[in-house]
């Protein structure tokens, strides 16, 4: 195993920041694990375990070592007439995931097409899209526990999902290291066309739903006509969460603004965060060589040439705008380095 020094993280992170690592690595093997979690530049330093590096914003350098997730392969565990159990390693691209079981007629990620980043931050947060998260397809979570080297295999139960959220951004938050995740997928037609937009989508383009690929590459033409390419410019996709709020408070807030969009989600209701940014007049605005996206306010971009501190300040001065028209508190969906 290789380690080296002083690595540059601009093309590991898709907003496309210069910053640089004291040490880094790649696993591409599992082997390879307990020999990383012994060796002096690993248990001597903070540590961050990277993907796609599309949920990360480096504010500065990295002092510590940097380990970035290779580990591949998609297996199928089990088959059975109504469903089948996958398996799928943690450096793999979500999105190749998702093509892997729309081409085998699976269902049950296909809401979840083009989403940025790898298998392994996958459960980290619950990815989710489209009306559908990962959790309602995830079997179980394969991680090792840094301090020791044990493999554990976590249940979903276990996982304590909520809206963007996991055990391991909480309670466990960089105590494990995610190898792999079993997914329940079914082979028997079950969609979800119940986000708006999705539906909306299908009935202009006269789309009928017979397979998952049907909606996956519904879903693929909408987030390519709403989402800069990190290529183009750099981004990582949506930068806040939604603000979930409760009844008594949205019916303050329709008083003054009774155009404000809102739904129902798990008995709360959910505000989306990029009207409330386009509220403020945010949507298209350019400071420097930071700015938000023209077609979606959820996205930050980088213009070219922006530090880490330039998105940060950019971020604060998003979020103070709207807690001084709202009074609602935007919580950043990527991780500040």
């Amino acid at each position: 195993m290789e380690i080296l020094k002083n690595y540059g993280l601009a093309k590991l992170n898709t907003f496309g920041i210069s910053a640089r690592a004291k040490f880094f690595t790649e696993i591409h093997d599992e082997n390879n694990l307990k020999e990383l979690f012994i060796l002096p530049e690993f248990k001597n330093n903070d540590k961050l375990f990277l993907g796609g590096g599309s949920n990360v914003l480096f504010t500065k350098d990295f002092n510590g070592i940097i380990v970035l997730n290779k580990l591949k392969g998609i297996k199928i565990l089990e088959e059975t007439p109504k469903y089948t159990l996958l398996r799928a390693m943690g450096g793999e691209i979500w999105h190749d995931l998702v093509s892997f079981a729309v081409s085998r007629e699976y269902w049950g990620i296909e809401n979840l097409s083009l989403i940025p980043g790898t298998v392994g931050a996958a459960p980290m947060q619950n990815i989710g899209a489209y009306g559908v998260e990962l959790k309602e397809t995830l079997e179980n979570v394969e991680a090792y526990e840094i301090e020791t080297g044990v493999k554990r295999i976590f249940k979903k139960e276990e996982c304590d999902f909520g809206y963007r959220d996991s055990i391991f951004k909480n309670k466990l938050k960089g105590r494990y290291f995610i190898s792999a995740i079993t997914l329940k997928l079914n082979k028997t037609e079950k969609k979800n066309i119940s986000y708006k937009v999705l539906r909306e989508y299908l009935e202009k383009n006269k789309i009928e739903v017979r397979t998952s690929k049907d909606i996956s590459d519904a879903i693929v033409q909408i987030r390519r006509s709403k989402l800069p390419d990190p290529a183009v410019i750099g981004n990582a996709g949506s930068f806040f969460k939604n603000v979930f709020l409760k009844s008594e408070k949205l019916k303050q807030l329709l008083e003054k603004y009774p155009k404000m969009p809102y739904f129902e989600e798990d008995g709360l209701i959910k505000i989306p965060a990029g009207w409330l940014i386009e509220q403020c007049g945010w949507k298209g605005k350019r400071v420097g060589n930071v700015g938000v996206h023209d077609k979606q306010a959820l996205v930050l971009v980088n213009h070219g040439g922006a530090t880490g501190e330039e998105m940060r300040n950019l971020a604060e001065q998003i979020i103070n705008a709207v807690f001084t028209k709202f009074s609602l508190t935007l919580v950043p969906e990527v991780n500040l380095i």
